[in-house]
């Protein structure tokens, strides 16, 4: 028997405990300090007593090799066959064009061609659509620039978009700034509305000095009357807070003035926290920014100090809340990557992309869908083949099926290769996790 290569093992944040999770055999354990020693003592050549490994054994964290190998196959088969079969979320931007001047905005520097969108070019993206994702269950998320800017041609242009969902019986999703819903609501009461995703960056003040109309102007308390209106008409809203080192302080703020709208109580509302990173120009001096894990650990301070923060988010900590919420572990994630697999993106001037995050970018076009369709079928083809087992760094990674190789479009532009890693601190996240969602919960 040999320790697992998949074993993840670790202290615990604020404790004298530790943890083992294996994303393979499907295990996971706190182990008490004399037990934590003891494995930490097996890699320096100290023996385990019997019944401790008897219990590692049957746990499936001392393994025979070649058994586990034959696992590692198994599940990586079962991976793709149901990835086959999952949904496709399919992104459109009608425009590049915003209301706001975000202080940290990336599309600021796209070059926004004098064409338009025309009904023509929409109903070649739907025909598209119908032809190349027929028979996969699918769904449609709107987002830009903004998407929902308040112009009579834009209403239209959405009205028809939504009509042509209808027709194609897609749901919908939109990633908007939330300033003009107000004036979209009765159009987007008649669509298979998914959710609507919002971006509040904090209370009041906090948000208006980030997210501003362009010439200046307040936005935050119209986003909020917006938000009002969508679940008073039952359309799902999903609210984003970009996160750095700015505004972090706000989070609890906003979370309590959430909490005091009910937003919170009401099953039509969820919330997700984004990390403000290095993308594309904008954050070019990066002291106010935070790291991965750097975040994770302001916000698992901020929750011990205000404990209502989790009725407003609940940190995921990698695999750590679906734990603590399921008693078991999420199957093993060979491919964090969702580009050419169960996700594409399409601009309003017929290119086709790998995602969000290269939609926009002309040298990141894989081909088009109007005028004619063309695709660059190499390029498809090394976003389709990336996964763990692709990239040569993450086979003897012991965190890989936790990780999943980190984000594609991240790597390349890291190392100019698709099949490279965006490595996540998988480890940190889990010490901080175990110790928000298991030792609290035994004190």
């Amino acid at each position: 028997m040999i320790y697992s290569k998949h074993n993840i093992f670790s202290k615990i944040t604020d404790s004298d405990n530790y943890f083992i999770v294996n994303l393979l055999s499907g295990s996971a354990d706190i182990l008490n300090p004399v037990e934590g020693k003891m494995l930490m003592e097996f890699h320096k050549g100290i023996e385990i007593s019997a019944d401790f490994m008897d219990n590692l054994i049957a746990q499936g964290y001392f393994v025979d090799e070649k058994e586990e190998d034959r696992l590692y196959r198994n599940k990586y088969l079962n991976f793709i066959d149901d990835r086959a079969d999952d949904e496709v979320q399919l992104f459109f931007v009608p425009n590049y064009s915003c209301n706001f001047a975000c202080t940290y905005c990336y599309q600021d520097e796209y070059v926004n061609t004098k064409q338009e969108l025309t009904i023509e070019v929409i109903d070649a993206f739907f025909t598209y659509v119908n032809n190349e994702f027929a028979g996969r269950k699918k769904y449609l998320t709107i987002f830009g620039g903004e998407p929902l800017l308040n112009s009579p041609k834009q209403k239209e242009l959405i009205s028809y978009m939504l009509a042509k969902a209808n027709e194609a019986e897609l749901e919908v999703c939109f990633v908007t700034n939330g300033y003009s819903l107000e004036e979209y609501i009765e159009i987007l009461k008649y669509a298979k509305i998914r959710e609507i995703q919002i971006t509040l960056d904090g209370k009041g003040s906090v948000h208006d000095k980030r997210r501003f109309l362009k010439g200046g102007g307040a936005t935050f308390d119209k986003i909020v009357k917006g938000i009002d209106s969508c679940l008073e008409n039952r359309l799902p809203v999903n609210l984003r807070v970009v996160i750095d080192k700015q505004n972090i302080d706000g989070l609890a703020e906003l979370a309590k003035f959430a909490i005091d709208k009910t937003w919170t109580k009401n099953n039509l509302f969820k919330t997700q926290l984004g990390r403000n990173y290095e993308l594309h120009h904008c954050q070019a001096t990066s002291e106010k920014l935070f790291s991965r894990i750097s975040l994770y650990e302001s916000i698992y301070d901020l929750v011990k100090q205000y404990p209502y923060i989790t009725e407003f988010y609940k940190p995921a900590y990698s695999v750590s809340k679906f734990l603590a919420e399921n008693g078991s572990l999420p199957d093993p994630l060979f491919d964090a990557c969702p580009a050419c697999k169960t996700e594409w993106a399409f601009d309003y001037t017929g290119q086709i992309f790998s995602c969000t995050a290269t939609v926009g970018k002309a040298d990141e076009s894989l081909g088009t869908f109007y005028p004619e369709v063309s695709l660059k079928e190499e390029l498809i083809a090394e976003w389709e083949n990336r996964d763990v087992t692709s990239i040569t760094e993450c086979s003897h990674c012991n965190l890989q099926l936790a990780c999943g190789g980190g984000c594609g479009s991240v790597a390349k532009n890291r190392t100019g290769n698709v099949c490279s890693t965006d490595c996540r601190p998988i480890n940190e996240l889990m010490e901080l996790g175990f110790g928000a969602y298991f030792e609290k919960n035994q004190s």
